[in-house]
């Protein structure tokens, strides 16, 4: 049983009267009830039909009374035969014949242009399902989206002003609000049955989203006006094709007086001879995070593409060797890679590794056993001795940003080989142990210049220490602020990081090889081997 109430009567004539389906009418007289919309089309027209007819009948009893009242015996037989012939052309007769046929025979609608009438059905819904099943997507629920064309929030507005002065009159109170929208109807309608084609549930927050979009040439001109009439609210942007989005419309819509819309549009709106065109059904699954920490042990492998001047200079990189079987097992279209920092390609990353995390785009399977993580992290290291992953898992969206929290306040550590200008022994290192805590100003090293903005950034050494291993080399180990340039640190980048190494041992030096050791990030938790 539809809930509708005595109020709604003259709003459903109005309507009906204007062009209006039969979910239309349900929408404008705030039907909220989700199972009204998902009765057949032909249901709701047989309960709207009933209910104007019982409303027709009380008016008539009331008339009869009164004309009893107020006419000769001799009227009366004139009066009840005229309402009788009269009665085929009322509201009732109107419903009756509009749903006496399929919706394919039926007028298209004012406000929805026929998305409400021709494609909330068993039909429809099954054709959205095989376009599912098609993409061979493996999903444990979806979400149903839809995008309609902008006019149709004009001809509702044309709908709402002409219903309104009705409502006015008979002191009642209709927000334009309360008015059930378009959208919401349809995917109360039409999920349902697509859920129960896939079987798999509905879930308003699930990962997977089935896009419905439909088009209407023949109205397409019904928001033209408002670009005369609000010209502010229509800007062209870049990736628009019209300037006519459903936003602008609505923020028009918002700002036009009544008087002024009724001016240049009519109220009710024209009836349409078409109704609407659906567009490609379009999946998308949300992305999937996997993370984990790496090795890296070649001096000749970037931690991403390496390309200069729209060539290539390396093969191979970090994130392509862990992305190719994460993207084949995932049966992802894409991904975006982040770490906890990077390393210069001819640096090796040693130790525990550096934290790292994959972003996934539109994965077509989600769903892995801890098992089937495990064998992925095994295929990526068997791919490559050059790299090696561990704590490999499927990570939250919100757990990523763990890994930037407090990034320049973590700390790492390094070693280096060192070569030394003059010849030096145990006694000229031996200053380095007491080193603690110092601050040094960096400017942009001018190897990073052209990709990072000129500063000059404070860092902290927190300790250092020495091992010589000739006259000319020894190993130095540092636990530094993430950030610091350590390269620069050691040569001093022509005295553009202040104190560096060549000042502190008062000749010059320079790095030969770098290996960070730790990376001081507490992410992502360790996975028991």
């Amino acid at each position: 049983m539809i809930p509708l109430k005595d109020k709604d009567k003259p709003i459903i004539r109005k309507l009906l009267d204007a062009g209006c389906c039969a979910r239309c009418i349900l929408r404008f007289c705030c039907v909220a009830v989700q199972s009204a919309y998902r009765l057949s089309y032909e249901d709701i027209c047989r309960e709207l039909s009933a209910f104007v007819r019982d409303s027709e009948k009380e008016q008539t009893h009331d008339v009869t009374i009164q004309t009893q009242k107020d006419d000769p015996p001799q009227k009366k037989l004139k009066l009840e035969n005229s309402q009788a012939g009269e009665h085929d052309t009322s509201a009732a007769a109107t419903v009756t014949a509009e749903c006496g046929r399929d919706t394919a025979g039926a007028s298209v609608c004012v406000v929805c242009l026929g998305v409400l009438q021709d494609f909330c059905n068993h039909g429809f819904a099954k054709k959205v399902a095989e376009a599912v099943k098609a993409e061979n997507y493996e999903i444990e629920s979806l979400v149903l989206s839809v995008s309609l064309p902008a006019q149709l929030s004009v001809r509702e507005h044309s709908c709402w002003l002409h219903i309104k002065k009705e409502v006015r009159e008979k002191s009642m109170c209709l927000g334009k609000d309360d008015v059930i929208q378009v959208k919401e109807a349809f995917k109360w309608t039409l999920q349902t049955m697509v859920s129960k084609e896939l079987r798999v549930p509905v879930l308003a927050n699930s990962p997977f989203e089935v896009a419905v979009g439909f088009t209407h040439a023949e109205t397409d001109a019904d928001c033209h006006f408002l670009a005369t009439t609000c010209s502010d609210c229509f800007k062209p942007t870049k990736n628009k094709l019209s300037v006519f989005t459903r936003m602008a419309v609505v923020k028009a819509l918002e700002k036009i007086s009544d008087d002024k819309f009724c001016r240049n549009f009519p109220c009710p709106p024209t009836k349409p001879s078409t109704e609407c065109s659906p567009q490609d059904i379009t999946c998308l699954h949300g992305s999937v995070f996997v993370a984990g920490r790496y090795n890296k042990f070649s001096r000749e492998l970037p931690q991403t593409p390496w390309v200069i001047d729209g060539e290539r200079r390396m093969e191979g990189s970090v994130e392509e060797l862990i992305a190719a079987p994460l993207l084949s097992s995932f049966r992802a279209e894409g991904f975006n890679f982040s770490s906890s920092g990077r390393e210069d390609v001819d640096v090796r990353t040693l130790g525990n590794g550096r934290p790292f995390a994959m972003e996934l785009l539109n994965p077509h399977r989600s769903q892995f056993t801890k098992a089937e993580i495990r064998q992925l992290q095994e295929a990526i290291n068997q791919s490559s001795d050059k790299i090696r992953v561990r704590d490999l898992q499927i990570v939250t969206r919100e757990a990523m940003s763990r890994m930037k929290e407090g990034e320049e306040e973590k700390t790492k550590s390094y070693s280096a080989l060192i070569w030394t200008q003059r010849s030096i022994e145990k006694k000229d290192l031996e200053f380095i142990e007491n080193i603690k805590e110092l601050t040094i100003d960096q400017k942009t090293p001018l190897r990073v210049l052209h990709r990072r903005p000129l500063a000059v950034r404070q860092r902290v050494i927190h300790s250092m220490s020495a091992s010589l291993l000739d006259c000319h080399h020894f190993t130095l180990r540092l636990r530094t602020q993430a950030g610091t340039y350590i390269k620069e640190f050691v040569h001093g980048d022509f005295g553009r990081t202040k104190p560096n190494l060549c000042d502190l041992m008062q000749t010059e030096t320079d790095i030969l090889e770098l290996d960070v050791e730790s990376v001081d990030v507490d992410w992502p938790p360790a996975v028991p081997e």
